[in-house]
Parts: C-alpha cells; sequence; structure tokens
C-alpha cells in the first residue's frame, strides 16, 4: 500500500511539472549566423515564457520558448529576433500556436550550408543539422515560414558577388528536401553598421533585395535604422527585437498564415 502511495506521489508530482505542448504549432525555422541566433543580452521580456510559443531544444525536446534559444555558441548566446517574432505572430493571431525551429549557426558563411557540409568552429553540419531537427518538429505541426538572416560572413570581394545564386539554390533545396514547396521564406538585410564599416555588405545587401524578385514567396526585410550592441556586427537587444517584429510583419501583412 505504501509503495502505490509513492508511485502515486511521484505520477502526481511529474504530471505537475509537465509542459504540454499543443496538439499541432506553426512551425519556423530560423536559421543563418550569428545575427539570427541572437547575441542581444538577454532583459527579463526575453525570459518570459508565453504558453503559445514553444522552442525545440538541443536535445529535441518541445519547451515554452524563452531566450536565449539557440546554442550554437553557448558562451555569447543571447537574444535574436525569434521570440519577438512569435509574440507578434500571437498578437496578430490570438488562436495560433507557434513552434520555433532555433538551427542559426554563428559565423557560418553560406558555403556551409549546403548538404553534408562540415563548420569546424561549432563541428557541426549547419545543412544537415537543420533539415533533421525540422524534420523532427515536423511530428508536431507544419512548417509555416523560413526566416533566414546571413551574409556577414560572405562580404568580401571574393563572395559576395556569387551570394545571390548561391542563396536561390539553398531556398530551394530547403523546400525540395522539406516537401514544401510553397513554404514563405523571409531572408533579412544585413545592418547599416556592417555597411558602414565593410562596403561588401552592400553587394550581399543588394542580393538579399532581390530575392523576391527571383524565387516565388519570397520576401525581404530590412535592417535599416537598427543598432550594434557596440562591436559593429551585432544587434543589440532592443533590435533584435524590432528585427523579429519586422519578419513577423510580413507574414501579417501578406496573410501568410491561412486557415489550418
Amino acid at each position: 500500500m505504501k509503495l502505490c502511495i509513492f508511485f502515486l506521489s511521484l505520477l502526481l508530482v511529474s504530471t505537475a511539472l509537465k509542459q504540454d505542448v499543443p496538439p499541432r504549432l506553426r512551425l519556423f525555422l530560423l536559421i543563418g549566423q550569428s545575427n539570427m541566433a541572437g547575441r542581444g543580452t538577454p532583459e527579463v521580456p526575453d525570459q518570459q515564457p508565453d504558453n503559445r510559443i514553444w522552442m525545440l531544444t538541443k536535445e529535441q525536446s518541445w519547451v515554452p520558448a524563452r531566450d536565449p534559444m539557440h546554442f550554437d555558441k553557448p558562451a555569447v548566446i543571447g537574444v535574436g529576433p525569434g521570440f519577438a517574432f512569435a509574440k507578434r505572430l500571437t498578437e496578430a493571431f490570438p488562436n495560433e500556436n507557434i513552434g520555433l525551429i532555433p538551427c542559426a549557426v554563428g559565423g557560418s558563411d553560406i558555403d556551409v550550408w549546403v548538404p553534408s557540409a562540415y563548420y569546424e568552429p561549432t563541428k557541426s553540419y549547419p545543412y544537415d543539422d537543420a533539415l533533421r531537427r525540422a524534420r523532427v518538429a515536423l511530428a508536431q505541426g507544419n512548417l509555416a515560414g523560413i526566416l533566414w538572416h546571413q551574409g556577414e560572413s560572405d562580404s568580401n570581394p571574393e563572395k559576395a558577388p556569387e551570394y545571390g545564386q548561391k542563396l536561390v539554390a539553398l531556398i530551394q533545396r530547403l523546400r525540395q528536401d522539406l516537401n514544401a514547396p510553397a513554404v514563405p521564406v523571409v531572408v533579412g538585410t544585413l545592418g547599416d553598421f556592417i555597411v558602414k564599416r565593410n562596403k561588401d555588405a552592400v553587394t550581399i545587401n543588394k542580393a538579399l533585395q532581390a530575392i523576391p524578385g527571383q524565387v516565388a514567396n519570397t520576401y525581404c526585410i530590412v535592417s535599416a535604422g537598427l543598432t550594434d550592441k557596440g562591436d559593429s556586427t551585432h544587434f543589440d537587444t532592443p533590435s533584435a527585437r524590432t528585427l523579429g517584429r519586422r519578419y513577423a510583419e510580413v507574414f501579417i501583412q501578406k496573410k501568410l498564415l491561412p486557415n489550418p
């Protein structure tokens, strides 16, 4: 009898601690490099979970989302655009549950976002890992969008001229490999502070802004007016949140979330 009571108590405790994931999520794949992963300093609002926003952990389990949510470089991860993006969507669509799939890798250039490419600094395979995690997440919902913020590492005379065609190929490959031929893809331009110190970033931004004219159901948001955290490379916390809301406005204004 005492043994039965003991196990019943354990069951009640585990049930109380368990977070039930909603039956279906609108899934968003967050990919790119450090400004998608986030390097802003977390503040109280960034760490308060919302019961309608979930994230896939490094261990591939679902937990209520909070910043930092990426895990590419644990010593420096911080606030990125993902959480603010999801919050804005739930404001606009109060009946939706959002699932975020963080897969960005700081410092990665677009050449490692191809199958089997290994990225030594994080000892990872950015494209393959993102694909694997997305497929795991799909058991919990449908892929509603892909967010891409990357290009700082390609802002040099050798790589910048080919960036546009590589990004087109990446979008097409992702859609094919995820069996999502028409999933919306939203890309973001590099910050003004990067363009100011690196003229090759202008070439990257032009390529990013040209994507909607080259690939169907793709969109580009601009990072104009946003500020860095003092390193001329990474968005500060308020700017990372603003960037996330700009991504969300595309889905709201273009009506990219059809009724389930």
